[in-house]
């Protein structure tokens, strides 16, 4: 080889690297629900969230008593819990755009029409083992069925959610929650990714290297302030979980 192409070569590699370097990623929590006519885990704030194009809209899960999955954050919805009562008792209930609650099956329809975002799905802990696993099969079922596995990440504050999940399947994308364990510690049980609140993180600054060194992934939740999502983005974390997707898209993109 020459000595131009020998050059030639070495500046390209270069420039290749540069390029390379991944770009931290943000994803809308519970869709982009903060503007007119939409609302948090509805099908409008999922809409919202792929018309930004940022890379995911998360939201959140739970099982009720007779087995339909449903999305909302909390446990219970105007005071009924979800997972002691069958679907009949809240089938009806309205969100605060309008929307009647939204199954799984709802919003995974819905998803399945904007393939370019990823569904970031939150199994919400349960009061029993039992049930959790209940949700775990049901949600997996689901996902199969519609044949969206390469659309939909896992994530849990719930250890044994993301243990029964990784039992099931080998190959998806789960990420941890709670924030009390380590990286080397998460992997152990299988998750592919560490989902911390960004004062964990603070806390402790060593668990991003961590991470990074057994290739896991890093996702920092929820992250409102400019100043924070810069930070993050500075060191080079993987994925940005807020309420303000379409600022924080822009700031990875400056």
């Amino acid at each position: 080889m020459t000595e131009t192409k020998t050059i030639f070569t070495i500046a390209l590699f270069l420039l290749w690297g540069t390029f390379a370097t991944a770009q931290t990623k943000i994803i809308a929590h519970r869709g982009y629900w903060d503007c007119k006519g939409s609302a948090q885990n509805s099908i409008e704030a999922l809409k919202r969230a792929a018309s930004e194009k940022v890379y995911g809209s998360e939201f959140d899960v739970s099982i009720t008593s007779d087995g339909i999955v449903v999305v909302n954050h909390d446990s219970t919805i105007e005071g009924i819990e979800i997972e002691t009562s069958p679907y009949s008792s809240i089938k009806d209930i309205k969100l605060p755009n309008g929307e009647t609650l939204p199954t799984l099956k709802d919003y995974l329809t819905e998803g399945k029409r904007h393939k370019e975002i990823k569904l970031i799905l939150e199994i919400k802990p349960h009061k029993s083992n039992i049930n959790e696993d209940r949700a775990v099969k049901a949600v997996i079922d689901i996902v199969r069925e519609m044949k969206m596995g390469k659309q939909v990440e896992y994530i849990s504050f719930s250890r044994n959610i993301c243990c029964k999940l990784r039992s099931i399947d080998k190959m998806a994308p789960i990420a941890y929650l709670k924030g009390d364990l380590s990286p080397i510690e998460v992997k152990e049980f299988g998750c592919s990714g560490i989902d911390y609140q960004y004062s964990v993180l603070n806390k402790n600054t060593e668990w991003i290297k961590q991470a990074k060194d057994n290739n896991l992934t890093i996702n920092v939740w929820t992250v409102n302030k400019e100043e924070d999502i810069k930070d993050l983005i500075d060191k080079e974390v993987d994925f940005i979980t807020t309420n303000n997707p379409v600022k924080a898209l822009e700031l990875t993109q400056k």
